[in-house]
């Protein structure tokens, strides 16, 4: 049977909380740890994460899911974006904080479910943005074991604006994406680009991905209309000891919706699966 603890508020550095669900099956023995990082305007309860999840605690991973602390969830609605306010002061760095915040939880052996965990066997899994913070973070930090991607970007720097626009967002100090599915405006301040720009080089994933030393896979799908994945294969480039896995014919979220009603994967979300447990348990 799998246990799932949802929406455990872990204290993080900047003020908010991180909230986090665990999945597990409750035996004593020791699991291989996979902690997920969503991507952008993304949440850990979207579409049809929570039966992935599910899906890992049942192959015997002990399965970590988060909102980054400044997503724009909160503890008490941690899907969708209540707090404008905080998504609009997020970056990149306060995301790689998040997530070494969650690494040195889950290592710290007065945690609560330590005689599940196998410390010595942490895979990251990012999706999309989550992505180029898992690469950094698997670059710099040596409990990382494994790295896998899913449909993940290769540079941040091309999703800044151009020059007129960086000119117009400096000015007015804020700009304005909207998202497609809640059609809310959801803010960024102009400090998201000036911390990218004092923390350049630590967030350029292509010198994150050359000093990998872990085996890393990388899964994209060839219908990715969000990140393409040409993507992909510059990553792979990038670290030969890298594997490349396409998904023929997958979208961004490999056929899975939010909400998704379902009580089983979509079939190119099933197979993405299936692919990083292989690799993860290996």
């Amino acid at each position: 049977m799998i246990k799932i603890h949802k929406n455990q508020a872990i204290p993080g550095r900047h003020q908010k909380s991180i909230v986090t669900d665990v999945f597990y099956q409750e035996n004593n023995k020791k699991k291989p740890i996979v902690i997920f990082c969503h991507g952008y305007k993304g949440f850990k309860d979207w579409g049809a994460w929570d039966l992935m999840a599910t899906t890992f605690a049942e192959q015997g991973m002990f399965f970590i899911k988060f909102n980054f602390s400044h997503n724009g969830g909160t503890l008490s609605q941690p899907i969708d974006f209540p707090d404008l306010d905080a998504f609009a002061e997020n970056n990149y760095s306060k995301e790689l904080d998040d997530l070494q915040t969650i690494i040195d939880r889950i290592s710290d052996t007065k945690n609560p479910y330590h005689n599940e965990l196998d410390v010595h066997h942490i895979a990251l899994i990012g999706h999309s943005r989550g992505g180029g913070i898992a690469c950094i973070k698997a670059s710099e930090e040596p409990k990382i074991t494994k790295l896998v991607t899913w449909a993940g970007v290769s540079d941040y720097a091309v999703r800044f604006p151009d020059k007129k626009g960086l000119e117009d967002w400096k000015k007015k100090g804020v700009v304005y994406v909207e998202n497609s599915r809640t059609k809310q405006q959801m803010p960024h301040h102009y400090q998201f680009y000036t911390d990218f720009k004092e923390n350049e080089d630590r967030l350029t994933i292509k010198k994150a991905v050359n000093k990998l030393n872990i085996p890393y896979l990388i899964i994209h799908g060839t219908d990715d209309t969000t990140v393409h994945y040409k993507e992909a294969e510059a990553l792979h480039s990038w670290n030969l000891q890298s594997k490349l896995e396409l998904i023929e014919g997958s979208n961004h979220v490999f056929e899975a919706q939010h909400p998704w009603t379902e009580s089983k994967l979509p079939e190119n979300l099933r197979e993405v699966v299936s692919k990083t447990v292989s690799f993860v348990i290996i």
